[in-house]
């Protein structure tokens, strides 16, 4: 079997394979030498999102492969939006915020994929290069001519739009013509093949094949994966709510790896396999051992660690798994500075004076956080209140003492069983 086979069982293998122009002609291409492919990446926020990442480790697998892959940031797309699962029209962006977009993205891009100067380095490149030099006449007459309404009405993105009142503009109409013209600019300039993409854009990539062989009468391919999706069915998406940002300015490594500690049981197996490079019989083992013992939530901690690593680097899981492990009842003396760091930016904070804390009832310390309303509060329902992870009820009214101080900084509270606060002791006289 040739590399070309193996690289799309693997794919297949994984979930990542839902619709392809000509399987058979596509497997005996990537055995017969590399390929160059493309993914395209709409600069219409600041950072990509998880659901980006299947896109990015596709590009990444074809490259393991020996392919030589293409990262597109559409700074010419993006100034439109793609109509594909949107049920209205994007708002523009200014040409400020667009290029400031892009440039982060395409930062994003290099921790994923190796840019270098090796057949197989990725290349970044900007639609906006080709697009915006491009007079209306002259697309008209070598994209429009070769592109049927009737066509561009059957595809699932413009249909969807036209069944609503709110309809689809002719700006967001001509995305499809865009994106197929990027096939074409990228096959004819660097010999581009295949365009690769998350199944809601298979419509354009099938425009952007029908393109290129009516402008050069040659063959050229096209392949999706499933989107990932949330447990509820929604997609992961730049404006579809509340996402889990590549980005660790809008989601923490904390927050990414809660965020995964806690996807459901349904999800560990298909997420570890679409958007890790851990082997395939590994994610089914980890998925089988899961399934044994569900309560443990390894296969949960499996994801949260590998991909909290890929997307924040190694060296910040072990300060992530510290925090998160005494959220979750681990010893305190497991926290070192880096990990007390984390908490306190994670974790909602009262700054106190070291006099306002050393000598004081721990009843009357919870109460002045949010944890509680009031003394009688917590009083009443002492057992459920805990300093540094012991209940209030057993310390019995015993004041706090420095000993009480993690590493000299800080003391942890909890209510219940996950509602916490930090309380950060400055530096001072305790008199």
């Amino acid at each position: 079997m040739g590399t070309g086979r193996q690289l799309l069982d693997e794919l297949a293998a994984r979930g990542l394979r839902q619709d392809s122009t000509d399987p058979e002609s596509l497997a005996q291409r990537l055995d017969h030498s590399p390929v160059t492919l493309y993914c395209g990446f709409d600069p219409t926020a600041d950072s990509l999102h998880l659901g980006n990442l299947q896109s990015i480790m596709l590009l990444r697998r074809f490259q393991l492969g020996g392919h030589a892959p293409i990262a597109l940031v559409g700074g010419a797309t993006g100034m439109i939006g793609d109509p594909s699962g949107r049920s209205a029209e994007r708002q523009f962006l200014d040409p400020e915020v667009l290029d400031a977009n892009r440039a982060a993205i395409g930062a994003q891009l290099e921790q994923f994929l190796d840019l270098d100067d090796t057949p197989h380095g990725v290349r970044l490149v900007d639609n906006r290069e080709w697009t915006e030099p491009l007079g209306v006449l002259e697309f008209l007459r070598d994209v429009g001519k070769y592109v049927t309404v009737n066509t561009m009405l059957a595809r699932d993105s413009v249909r969807s739009r036209m069944d609503r009142d709110s309809g689809i503009s002719y700006t967001e109409f001509s995305y499809m013509l865009l994106q197929a013209h990027d096939f074409l600019v990228l096959h004819q300039r660097l010999g581009c093949e295949l365009q690769v993409a998350g199944s809601d854009q298979w419509g354009n990539i099938a425009a952007g094949v029908d393109l290129v062989r009516r402008r050069t009468g040659e063959v050229v391919h096209g392949l999706t994966a499933p989107l990932i999706t949330r447990a509820d069915g929604s997609k992961f998406g730049k404006s579809e709510g509340e996402n889990v940002w590549l980005s660790a300015d809008r989601t923490s490594a904390y927050r990414m790896y809660q965020y995964l500690l806690n996807v459901s049981d349904g999800d560990v197996e298909p997420l570890l396999l679409r958007l890790t490079t851990v082997p395939v019989e590994e994610c089914r083992d980890v998925a089988a051992r899961h399934a044994e013992r569900p309560s443990e939530r390894e296969g949960q901690r499996r994801l949260a660690r590998e991909l909290t690593a890929l997307v924040h680097g190694r060296e910040s899981l072990a300060s992530v798994e510290a925090a998160t492990g005494v959220l979750f009842g681990s010893p305190i003396d497991a926290l070192d500075d880096a990990a007390l760091d984390l908490l306190s930016q994670e974790v909602p904070t009262t700054i106190l004076a070291a006099g306002d804390v050393i000598g004081r009832d721990p009843v009357d310390l919870v109460a002045c956080t949010p944890l509680a309303a009031s003394k009688g509060e917590v009083r009443r329902t002492a057992t459920g209140f805990y300093l540094n992870q012991t209940s209030l009820a057993v310390r019995d009214g015993d004041p706090v003492s420095t000993e009480d101080l993690i590493r000299g900084r800080m003391i942890l509270l909890r209510k219940g069983k996950a509602t916490h606060h930090i309380v950060v002791v400055e530096p001072g006289s305790e008199e």
